[in-house]
């Protein structure tokens, strides 16, 4: 970097924390302008803002620095998601930390990146070209569910942390689309031609005959079979899928049987985690979480 960078930069921070002490400014109008340049750093203001919430006794800097951190986060979220959705959507992990940073802003991507590779290592070490696809699965449900002890939480299913990857790795707990996702993370990086089917009130994985050059080739008879990542991986088949769909009283659609895209799969968590906060009267997060679901749709 430059002298003048350095000197550009000094001035920027200078002007930065200038802006901060005006925190407390009682004129809302005011205060909404002084907000407004805060926010146009961007990331670079969050260590400013957590030296000044941290270290200052005045309610109002306080709650006003840390709403700004809030929305500068969510901000940074949602544009990390949108380019995901643009640009990088063959990587379901990343797109499945993107939304989980939504919750948890600082979250240590590399060591969840770690976590799952972990994982996924435990399975290749097991895996041999000579295997059929039923063989790989039962390797994949020993070592993700024996071995690593993930289970379903049943206990508290519409639970919101369920839907977080950090959470589930941590409490080895999750429900049908969280456990399906890591599921489908460690298929696709070892090349088991296993896909989401975004079933309705439930998430399950297919077992493709190979793996499709587009989603206009997949066929219904194209899908080996069906299995369950909520109950411990169990395979099963297109009748037990027929039977699902009779008793939820809905039509048959192809959509019920056939893979879906990791677009539609990270809209689905989305979608899912506003259900979750609805329940609980959180109406805040309803409203980011819907502005997060854009980001996916744009």
């Amino acid at each position: 970097m430059s002298a003048q960078d350095c000197m550009g930069k000094s001035k920027e921070k200078k002007e930065l924390i200038a802006l901060i002490r005006l925190l407390d400014e009682p004129s809302e109008k005011v205060y909404t302008q002084i907000k407004g340049k805060i926010f146009s750093y961007g990331p670079d203001a969050i260590s400013a803002l957590e030296d000044i919430w941290e270290n200052s006794f005045d309610t109002l800097i306080q709650q006003r620095s840390l709403n700004l951190i809030h929305e500068i986060q969510f901000e940074n979220t949602y544009i990390e998601l949108n380019n995901w959705t643009h640009f990088q959507f063959d990587d379901l992990l990343n797109g499945f930390i993107t939304v989980t940073k939504y919750n948890y802003p600082d979250l240590d991507k590399e060591k969840l990146m770690s976590q799952v590779g972990k994982i996924i290592q435990d399975v290749w070490l097991e895996l041999n070209n000579n295997l059929t696809g039923l063989e790989k699965i039962k390797v994949i449900n020993h070592i993700l569910y024996d071995l690593h002890k993930f289970r379903n939480n049943k206990r508290n299913f519409y639970a919101a942390e369920n839907f977080f990857l950090n959470n589930l790795l941590d409490s080895q707990m999750g429900n049908p689309l969280s456990l399906g996702i890591l599921y489908l993370i460690i298929c696709r990086s070892l090349r088991i031609p296993v896909y989401g089917v975004n079933l309705p009130k439930h998430f399950v994985l297919a077992y493709m005959d190979e793996f499709p050059i587009s989603k206009s080739e997949n066929q219904i008879d194209d899908v080996l079979f069906y299995l369950n990542p909520y109950n411990r991986g169990k395979v099963f088949t297109r009748n037990e899928v027929d039977l699902f769909i009779k008793q939820m009283k809905l039509e048959p659609e192809d959509s019920y049987y056939l893979p879906c895209d990791n677009r539609s799969i990270i809209s689905r968590l989305i979608e899912d985690m506003i259900f979750a906060y609805q329940k609980i009267g959180y109406q805040d997060k309803v409203n980011e979480l819907k502005r997060l679901l854009q980001a996916v749709s744009n």
